[in-house]
């Protein structure tokens, strides 16, 4: 069995070493799951919730341990360590309801009763990336085991940590043994098994868009159940009428926010033209306000980038290209992956600052004239996930919402997520929704009865 080194991204130090497992092991893990989830299943639907409640409570104890872990591994702040095991909490206790109300429905037929049925669809295959390990997991997890599903989990390889020691906690609340297995390892190993294995019956994935098209492609092959949440490049609108103080002052948190590794990150800022300069004027001291530093310091706001090789694929996309840097923030000196909050104004709307996800602290600029063109720029992306819009006028905002080609809109806010509503893309930010009601019921098939009267 082959080992990953785990590095510390803010120091560049070797935090310890995971096994990864090989193909005949996740076979074994799948295999494994088949038997505990006829079991799980079949347990009354109360005790299920149960169960899953105390995982909660178990995962609240241990939330102080799991942001720690994060900060370690993954670099991020402590502040959004503890929300993303706390997202893990509340996840769980919202799902823990469900059992007990996967309803079916009585249909109305002449002849007889029809009757429908939620029944869970077996194992499921769950792929975390390395930007949001808690959270992702969670959202994957907690639904599917409430409908009665094992779940067999491959962590990213840069950032399993989290995802054992959450395994780990299951067990310890009591949930059956391997109802829910983490699986450390290659993607190109255990995510391409989830792919082709017939016992695996949905694949949810979170990362790239190509990756994305690539376990679509497989997943094809065998009319196989997927989630995909993959890329975006979401637009911030700032139109004339906006409170420019409060959108200039949230706007660094709305892409710099875990260094830019967001999916949501708002890295397309819109300005409406008359009033650009006054918002590049509230802008700048904005962004070299944000404090990055050590990530396990309460103070800090961004910390580094997750590997040394992100990091330079971050810079490439401004450090010697035909770009015009605008300003820039802090960064440390000395080891970590390190890449100060960085703002470009773009030549064009064509270019790659512009129209590719760079997934680092990097945010583009550029003005717009009315209302039609910022929707056009704001659709002028292969992207939909999420974004802002910054307006005092509630028709406006109301129209805006509806033209904008995303998932995920929030108005006067860089909110994307909470856990009782439904989080998803457009075009190629992905297919399906995870959290809130939505979620449960992609990991359910309904079965329709019919029962003669005579």
């Amino acid at each position: 069995m082959t080992t990953h080194e785990i590095i510390n991204p803010a120091t560049g130090e070797r935090l310890r070493e995971v096994e990864l497992v090989d193909e005949e092991a996740t076979d074994e893990a799948i295999a494994r799951a088949v038997t505990a989830q006829r079991a799980w299943a079949g347990m009354p639907p109360a005790d299920r919730g149960r169960l899953l409640r105390h995982f909660a409570d178990v995962v609240d104890d241990h939330v102080e341990e799991l942001a720690r872990l994060e900060v370690a591994n993954a670099g991020h702040t402590i502040g959004n360590a503890r929300w993303e095991a706390g997202n893990v909490r509340d996840v769980l206790h919202y799902y823990a309801a469900a059992p007990e109300r996967l309803c079916g429905r009585q249909i109305p037929v002449a002849g007889g009763l029809d009757v429908t049925f939620k029944e869970p669809l077996g194992v499921v295959g769950v792929i975390v990336p390395w930007n949001f390990p808690m959270p992702i997991a969670g959202w994957g997890l907690a639904p599917a085991l409430a409908a009665g599903n094992a779940v067999v989990l491959k962590p990213a390889e840069l950032t399993p940590l989290t995802a054992i020691r959450i395994g780990e906690l299951a067990l310890q609340a009591g949930l059956p043994e391997h109802v829910l297995t983490i699986l450390p390892g290659k993607g190109s190993v255990v995510g391409e098994r989830f792919v082709t294995h017939d016992d695996v019956a949905k694949v949810c994935f979170t990362g790239s868009t190509a990756v994305g098209q690539r376990i679509m492609r497989g997943a094809a092959d065998r009319i196989k159940r997927i989630t995909l949440e993959l890329g975006g490049k979401s637009a911030n609108i700032v139109f004339a009428d906006a409170d420019l103080d409060q959108a200039a002052a949230s706007a660094p948190m709305g892409v710099f926010d875990n260094a830019g590794q967001d999916c949501c990150a708002r890295s397309r800022i819109l300005v409406q033209r008359s009033v650009l300069d006054a918002f590049m004027e509230r802008f700048e001291p904005a962004v070299k306000g944000v404090v990055v530093a050590d990530p396990g310091d309460e103070a800090t706001q961004m910390g580094p980038l997750v590997s040394a090789e992100h990091r330079d694929r971050v810079s490439a996309y401004v450090e010697g290209a035909d770009v015009d840097v605008a300003f820039r923030g802090t960064r440390p000196d000395g080891g970590g992956h390190w890449y100060a909050p960085t703002v470009v104004l773009p030549r064009a709307t064509t270019d790659p600052v512009w129209q590719e996800e760079i997934f680092g602290p990097v945010v583009a600029v550029l003005p717009f004239d009315d209302e039609a063109d910022a929707i056009r720029m704001a659709n002028d992306t292969a992207y939909g996930l999420s974004g802002s819009i910054w307006t005092r006028d509630v028709g406006r905002a109301l129209r805006v919402s509806r033209a904008v080609q995303a998932g995920n809109l929030s108005v006067n806010s860089h909110s994307s997520v909470r856990y009782s509503t439904p989080f998803g893309g457009f075009k190629q930010s992905g297919l399906g929704r995870e959290l809130g009601p939505d979620a449960l019921d992609s990991f359910t098939e309904v079965k329709n009865v019919f029962i003669a009267d005579a």
